[in-house]
């Protein structure tokens, strides 16, 4: 059987690790908005060389893009038996035409599992940042602090913090995703996809709680 199922989460909740594990469980590719872009871009395809104008631009990139890109990405063989969507639809228009998309491949969207997760746990998680100035070697606060506050333990330069690592920052980005999410939350609440999962926990309970929603026999 085929299976699409897509993922929705603020950032912070873990959805790249989530994704990771799904896309591994059911034997399906893992699609992300960003990377699709990303390959667009660098195979300078047609769709890609018009992202990056408008990227370059300052500009979003159009709902037709976007949508052109994602349907070349699901019509391919590796998708076959499904996919597990990263980061697109982000509008209810992106929704509908999603499910155009499905149909015309002769599938249908399974399941939205929306891993939900405390603002101030996301805050915590993505603030907790900080990295080194001579090889960009990776710390946290709270999940893998230095054994030297401020000190690399590789190299011994000095830790900084990004601006986007921020905590002011952070917390701004978690609030443009609550806002601009939250009418496709309802849009696929009101049709019966989306399960809610608590992000709050260890990685394998939240892989495992996935997994429990999932439609029987999706698992290969």
């Amino acid at each position: 059987m085929s299976i699409y199922l897509m993922l929705l989460g603020a950032p912070g909740a873990g959805k790249g690790t989530q994704a990771k594990r799904l896309m591994e469980a059911l034997s399906v590719p893992h699609i992300s908005s960003g990377n699709i872009f990303r390959e667009n871009i660098k195979k300078q395809t047609e769709l890609g060389k018009l992202a990056q104008e408008f990227i370059s631009d300052g500009q979003l990139v159009t709902d037709d893009m976007t949508i052109a890109m994602i349907r070349a990405r699901l019509e391919q063989d590796d998708c076959a038996d499904g996919a597990v969507l990263d980061g697109f639809p982000r509008t209810p228009t992106q929704a509908e035409a999603l499910d155009a998309i499905l149909a015309d491949l002769g599938g249908k969207l399974d399941v939205v599992l929306y891993i939900k997760v405390a603002q101030e746990t996301l805050v915590r998680r993505l603030s907790g940042r900080w990295m080194c100035r001579a090889a960009g070697h990776v710390f946290h606060d709270e999940f893998n602090p230095p054994l030297v506050p401020g000190v690399c333990d590789y190299d011994g330069s000095e830790l900084y913090q990004r601006d986007d690592d921020r905590v002011e920052t952070v917390a701004e980005r978690i609030r443009v995703y609550i806002k601009q999410t939250a009418p496709l939350i309802n849009y696929y609440r009101q049709r019966g996809l989306l399960v809610e999962v608590d992000g709050d926990q260890s990685i394998e309970a939240v892989t495992d709680a996935l997994m429990a929603v999932l439609p029987e026999g999706a698992a290969q």
